[in-house]
């Protein structure tokens, strides 16, 4: 009976080496594909990740412009956040250092018409309540109706049987034009970047499920004090290169096939001159147009071309290093008059004192406010900081830079169907914002993504 054991010990490690042997491809470097290479590495696998541009994190990464360091869209992450947190705490991030944490708030500049929000250090959910008690800017119709949503949503459990719009959710439960305005409507184009009357309720609702519905920490707001680039994807490349993996960057795949063996994989590149790849198992984490075009002929791609895209902007203003907010960030009311398009405003150097003087101007949803062209919009919002912070010296930055990503997430719409992190052709995987879940476009629903489709793969 020992003999057996032994045998069946030595089996079964044999097995995991020539597992963990299997030579991973993952093709695409944002946070998704990192987040994939990395768990990977982390079991043992022979991986290869590529990206086609020449700096590693897809939609959130690092820029530089004129001379700055910029990063190619301001972001907010929650407490709620583990999967992200947890693979930083892998990677040995000092998260205390790399990211500001915040209570849950929405706080619109004094004498703009919007709320002041700001949740204590108290325990769920008194940190609400008290919250709520103390909120400005809210009659106490406004509180008490707020009170109720909250408790029929917790009374669900954050579900509902039919999808709808988080417009329709939010009228079922009474909410008014001021809770609208001011509460629900920055929180849905800040989380899904699709206003509300085209958002998903559902997916809202997972939102508020894991945030405010959870413990104190959840709703915290975490703010990165480095560049994008630098918090989590050149770790995550750094561990994979540890690990014996590989990272090829201006390695832009073009098609896969098998190979003439029928055995594994082979990755083609744009570049004529860069040998073929050969894998045993590949992750596709690009955008999901590219992954469409790389799946063309393997697998049914209908999901993928069936999805729709939400643009956001960040509009960066530059001005003398003694400029400060008396906040990190405000949230600002975008539907006053004078073309006031921002709907948070960031200030960059209490994050970073290198960036003294930055403000960072987000358009979530922004296709109208790309539609006016960079001077008008930069000249709109600069107006617009100017008016609600009653500093006219904002109205005239001395620089500036929009920085516009047109396809930054999917239309997160009530029933959308998302593609699976698993498809129809033999060993490749699906990862990124956009797959199965119900989480919208977002960091952490990426990480996520990377993770189960680097966990499909065993």
């Amino acid at each position: 009976m020992e003999d057996l054991c032994a045998q069946l010990k030595q089996f079964f490690a044999l097995n995991n080496r020539l597992h963990n042997h299997l030579r991973t491809a993952v093709i695409g470097a944002g946070w998704a594909g990192c987040a994939a290479a990395a768990t990977l590495a982390q079991a043992g696998h022979s991986v290869t990740l590529l990206e086609a541009s020449r700096a590693l994190g897809g939609r959130a990464r690092r820029v530089d412009i004129d001379g700055k360091a910029l990063d190619n869209g301001q972001h907010i992450l929650l407490g709620a956040y583990r999967a992200s947190l947890d693979l930083m705490r892998m990677l040995e991030i000092d998260i205390d250092r790399a990211l500001l944490r915040l209570p849950l708030q929405m706080r619109y500049p004094a004498g703009s018409g919007g709320i002041d929000l700001i949740a204590p250090r108290l325990p769920a959910p008194f940190h609400l309540l008290s919250a709520l008690c103390v909120a400005r800017g809210l009659s106490w119709h406004d509180k008490l109706a707020l009170a109720r949503c909250f408790a029929a949503m917790r009374r669900s459990g954050w579900r509902l049987d039919h999808d709808c719009s988080v417009l329709e959710l939010l009228q079922r439960y009474a909410q008014s034009d001021c809770l609208v305005r001011s509460l629900w409507r920055p929180l849905c184009v800040a989380a899904l970047n699709t206003p509300p009357q085209r958002a998903s309720a559902l997916v809202f609702l997972a939102v508020l499920r894991d945030s405010l519905g959870a413990c104190r920490n959840a709703s915290d707001m975490l703010l990165p004090r480095i560049d994008l680039s630098a918090l989590l994807p050149l770790r995550a490349a750094a561990f994979v290169e540890r690990a014996g993996g590989r990272v090829e960057t201006g390695a832009a795949v073009k098609q896969i096939s098998r190979a003439p063996e029928g055995t594994h994989w082979l990755l083609h590149f744009n570049d004529a001159q860069r040998a073929a790849v050969s894998a045993d198992r590949i992750i596709i984490a690009t955008a999901p147009e590219q992954a469409a075009a790389l799946l063309s002929g393997l697998s049914d791609t209908t999901l993928l071309d069936a999805l729709r895209y939400e643009p956001i902007t960040t509009c960066y203003l530059q001005y003398p290093a003694a400029t400060q907010l008396a906040r990190p960030f405000y949230a600002l009311l975008d539907d006053a008059p004078d073309s006031a398009w921002g709907q948070y405003v960031f200030d960059r150097g209490q994050l970073d004192p290198v960036q003294a003087g930055l403000l960072a101007v987000v358009v979530s949803s922004s296709t109208e406010a790309i539609a006016q062209g960079p001077a008008a919009l930069t000249e709109g919002i600069a107006a617009q900081l100017a008016s609600v912070l009653r500093q006219p010296a904002l109205r005239t930055p001395m620089w500036s830079k929009v920085i516009s990503e047109k396809r930054a997430t999917f239309s997160c719409t009530p029933g959308l169907r998302r593609p699976s992190n698993i498809t129809d052709a033999e060993g490749i995987f699906l990862a990124g914002d956009y797959t199965a879940g119900d989480y919208p476009a977002t960091l952490e629903t990426a990480v996520r993504s990377g993770i189960a489709a680097a966990r499909s793969i065993g």
